[in-house]
């Protein structure tokens, strides 16, 4: 129905009307084998049905699985008629199928032996033929060949446009897939009818736990038909209907008025209430035309409820401000002005213990925008340096292998400069050995001399030291002032107090360092910090001081403000206790708090410790840099996170729905989740606070809660924002189900969606939050 504002566009007669105001409409096709099956239609709207490599994928390959000198497989691989998942058979007859991949959760697809099981184990295959799909998290590489060098190919591409596409896609896409995907599941006799049987499997599945006599009228009301089996256009009224978003309407209709369709004005007056800055109607009329679904209403600047949904479901809908996504920061300042993404034991994949060693968790590392990586150095055979774990069961990796892996990833991700926090305990020939392997294989890329003055009275800038690998490690003690002392990570975790005789011994070991390797030292020279100079005392801007978790805290608690001061001119690198045999994680915060750039982390350890880092870098086109808070950057500042003064900020979080949460127990098909949402802030002492909701009984797929949750910030240039969603359990701990963390200052006020991430930090779309936020700055 058409009124008001919307019979003054003087709609001509040809034109068709708005629809009615529901999702993309989604529906079973005969099981006859044509393009209307699920999953084609579901190709068929990413554009990819005629694709030759998509369609030579959907046949399926024959390809090889390398595990080993002697472990290669023939399996065949498909991928399947969704285009999200890819599946392999056994040659054994009635093998079941099983799922290997979703081209949307894989890191990357490389061609040839650009993985280490290849190069170690891929000899009798021509690199030609040869592919590796990496994943995020901590599944191992698949290292694959095929039989023909253009079938390798036709894989490698075709993944590579999957996940493009998917990667495009918006949310309203993506739930169109998901939905397909479980609507496929649930039609267990595939004749594209839906029995009452099977839409309360289709239910279950979705994470949703409906009265059955409130399932069964709402089927009925949709079983026009009256034969007990919804097919069709039934099928999609019973998806509008279980897919409305009541919240939506009502925020809509607000502003809507009566006619139910917003004008670019009226969107504009939605977007200033948001709290979005200097919003013109230019800006509303391109987010009609940008999100609007109906063509008619685009052409007379309105918006629908489909387009609004559309709108507060995209990246400019969401909780991170978009602006953030890119490099936006100031990076012509000093190093130390940086939070700088560190990894801790980089090489291991596991425990430190009997873990294993791989140049794969350097390409991780990489991946995930990590700018410092640590190298445990150690006397190998055949005069080559190795890296790995010492006085363990940790696997060994080669030096130069590392090198290498450095100078094919480091910049794959960031442009800004790459530091190699050098762990050292090789003799003098292997360490002349691995300043050959970084001066032949890094080559232009390693920083060797100082870019300008001999002795800087401050660092170069990111900008500065853009493709630049940079080397941390001990230098020969003549080329500093006596005061300078010299000493590796590993001597200073070991060492608690120092006696005259080890001051001794210290000095006799540093005169064992290789002159080749030293040269290769120029602005992060690894020097012990005893005590925090007062001013007067000149900065050493080149000295990096490594301190293990338990030592920083120790400073922040007695010399706070000295700590911040000394980390506005020098760079500090904090790692994990020894004892932390598991590769566990500390807190980063209360190091950021204090001004520590290098706070490294064992990146292969999921947990809050690692979203917490990913939050922090999150940010600034997650380049690995992020430039301090005013207050950690000024040489004289006078902050103490001990002691941040009152509260400035109050921050207003209003938990109102959750959309289509993952089932945590897929092997229990009534096994629904019990959703409560807890809002973290992660900042100085006096602003950590957590706070959650009441938990909704039976609901993952649209929760409600309506709870408002309150904090007061003290510091909130340092606060970081994590929204947690776990399944409640009455007698053991709840259950993770899905987090999302972001910095304060990137977090947009108003009504935002929280797109939710799992523990290795993939994409759970479609699953999200949504919430309004408020801050209030005094």
């Amino acid at each position: 129905m058409l009124c008001g504002r919307w019979m003054s566009c003087r709609r001509r007669p040809e034109e068709p009307p708005l629809p009615a105001q529901v999702v993309t409409p989604v529906a079973l096709a005969p099981p006859d084998g044509g393009s209307r099956r699920p999953g084609l239609r579901a190709l068929k709207k990413m554009g990819l049905t005629e694709d030759e490599d998509v369609r030579a994928m959907l046949r399926g390959s024959r390809l090889c699985k390398i595990r080993s000198r002697t472990w290669h497989k023939e399996r065949l691989y498909r991928l399947q008629e969704d285009g999200l998942s890819v599946w392999f058979q056994r040659r054994i007859p009635r093998a079941p199928s099983q799922h290997i991949c979703e081209p949307g959760r894989t890191g990357a697809v490389r061609e040839g032996h650009q993985s280490e099981g290849l190069r170690r184990f891929g000899g009798a295959f021509p690199p030609a033929r040869c592919l590796t799909i990496a994943f995020k998290g901590r599944r191992k590489n698949l290292d694959l060949a095929a039989a023909t060098a253009e079938e390798a190919q036709c894989w490698v591409r075709g993944l590579a446009k999957l996940r493009a596409r998917l990667d495009a896609m918006s949310q309203r896409e993506r739930l169109d897939h998901w939905i397909h995907a479980y609507l496929h599941r649930a039609d267990s006799d595939q004749d594209s009818k839906m029995s009452f049987k099977e839409i309360k499997s289709l239910l279950r599945m979705v994470n949703v736990d409906m009265n059955d006599m409130y399932a069964y009228r709402l089927f009925k009301e949709c079983d026009h038909s009256n034969n007990e089996r919804l097919e069709g256009a039934e099928i999609e009224e019973f998806l509008r209907r279980l897919l409305k978003r009541p919240e939506l309407e009502e925020i809509f209709h607000r502003y809507s008025g009566e006619d139910r369709v917003l004008s670019a004005p009226e969107l504009l007056e939605f977007l200033e209430d948001q709290g979005e800055d200097g919003v013109m109607l230019a800006h509303a009329q391109k987010l009609i035309h940008t999100y609007e679904l109906n063509e008619t209403a685009k052409q007379h600047d309105l918006m629908t409820l489909d387009g609004f949904m559309m709108y507060l479901l995209s990246p400019e809908g969401a909780a991170l401000d978009p602006a953030h996504t890119c490099v936006f920061q100031d990076m012509d300042q000093p190093l130390p002005h940086y939070f700088i993404s560190s990894s801790h034991n980089t090489y291991l994949t596991d425990s430190q213990i009997g873990g294993l060693s791989s140049t794969e968790a350097y390409v991780r590392a990489f991946a995930q925008g990590c700018r410092c990586v640590e190298l445990d150095c150690w006397e190998g055979p055949g005069g080559e340096p190795i890296i790995y774990h010492g006085h363990t069961l940790t696997s060994k990796i080669l030096f130069r292998d590392v090198i290498q892996t450095v100078r094919d990833h480091a910049f794959t991700l960031s442009p800004y400069p790459v530091i190699l926090s050098l762990e050292n305990h090789c003799g003098l020939e292997q360490q002349a050995v691995m300043a050959r392997h970084l001066r032949t294989i890094l080559g232009d890329a390693l920083v060797t001399e100082a870019l300008g003055a001999q002795t800087p009275e401050e660092l170069p800038s990111p900008e500065q030291l853009k493709g630049r690998v940079l080397v941390k490690g001990k230098k020969l003690p003549a080329a500093w002032s006596e005061d300078g002392r010299i000493l590796s990570d590993q001597e200073e975790e070991e060492e608690e107090e120092e006696g005259e005789a080890e001051a001794a011994e210290q000095r006799r070991r540093a005169k064992q360092i290789s002159p080749e390797l030293s040269a290769l030292v120029v602005y992060c020279c690894a020097t012990r910090l005893r005590t925090l100079h007062p001013n007067p005392v000149p900065p050493q801007p080149c000295q990096v001081s490594s301190l293990n978790e338990r030592k920083a805290k120790k400073l922040i608690r007695e010399a706070g403000n000295s700590f911040v001061r000394h980390n506005a001119r020098q760079l500090t690198r904090v790692y994990p206790l020894g004892l932390r045999m598991n590769s566990a994680n500390y807190s980063p915060q209360e190091m950021w708090n204090s001004g520590c750039q290098l706070v490294a982390l064992n990146f292969q350890t999921p947990g809050y410790e690692m979203d917490l880092n990913a939050g922090r870098f999150l940010v600034n086109g997650q380049c690995g840099y992020i430039l301090k808070p005013a207050c950690l950057r000024q040489p004289d500042t006078t902050f103490d996170p001990e002691c941040p003064g009152p509260p400035r900020t109050t921050l207003t979080i209003q938990v109102l729905t959750a959309q289509q949460l993952p089932k945590l127990n897929t092997e229990k098909p009534n096994s629904i989740v019990d959703p409560l949402v807890r809002v973290e802030i992660h900042g100085v002492p006096a602003d950590c606070a957590r706070k959650e909701t009441n938990y909704v009984l039976n609901n993952g797929f649209n929760p409600r809660w309506g709870q408002t949750l309150q904090f007061q910030l003290r510091a909130p240039e340092l606060v970081l924002v994590r929204f947690v969603v776990e399944d409640y359990d009455t007698t053991s701990p709840n259950d993770f189900v899905g987090q999302f963390t972001l910095p304060l200052n990137s977090l947009k006020q108003g009504y935002r969606h929280i797109h939710l991430l799992s523990k290795d930090g993939a994409s759970l779309s479609p699953a999200t939050l949504f919430v309004h936020i408020r801050v209030q700055r005094f």
